[in-house]
């Protein structure tokens, strides 16, 4: 009986390493804010803008998923260190573009940091701007 429960503990383990491993092949090859997303792409990059010049922003991400199984990634905006919003996004494919829209106005203005994170929570990037 030990021997059996040490080869399905064995197994396990090795299983969640191959999970992690498998996670670990996506990666984000370009991740920007943009005041506007034309044929799937960024028409620039934010670094800081006036609250008033625009009614919302992108953050586009471009990605490589070698495995081509679907999957997700998560954006999660952040105005002054906390938490104001988050999507889930889907990735489909082995190239992939996709990106997340967050409403500006007189009161968006702060320090803001976009993360994009893995399906497992893990950390793919962040990009950091201001609104003033």
């Amino acid at each position: 009986m030990g021997r059996l429960l040490a080869c399905l503990v064995v197994l396990v383990l090795f299983t969640c390493g191959a999970t992690r491993v498998f996670g670990a092949d996506l990666r984000i090859t370009e991740m920007a804010v943009t005041t506007k997303i034309v044929r799937n792409n960024p028409i620039d990059s934010v670094k800081r803008i006036s609250s008033t010049s625009v009614k919302a922003l992108y953050c586009f991400t471009r990605l490589v998923n070698p495995s081509q199984q679907d999957t997700a990634i998560r954006h999660v905006w952040y105005r002054n260190g906390a938490v104001v919003g988050e999507q889930e996004l889907k990735v489909k494919g082995e190239k992939w573009r996709t990106w997340s829209k967050r409403p500006i106005d007189r009161e968006s203005v702060g320090k803001w940091r976009v993360e994009a994170l893995d399906a497992g929570g893990k950390l793919l990037k962040a990009v950091e701007f201001k609104i003033n």
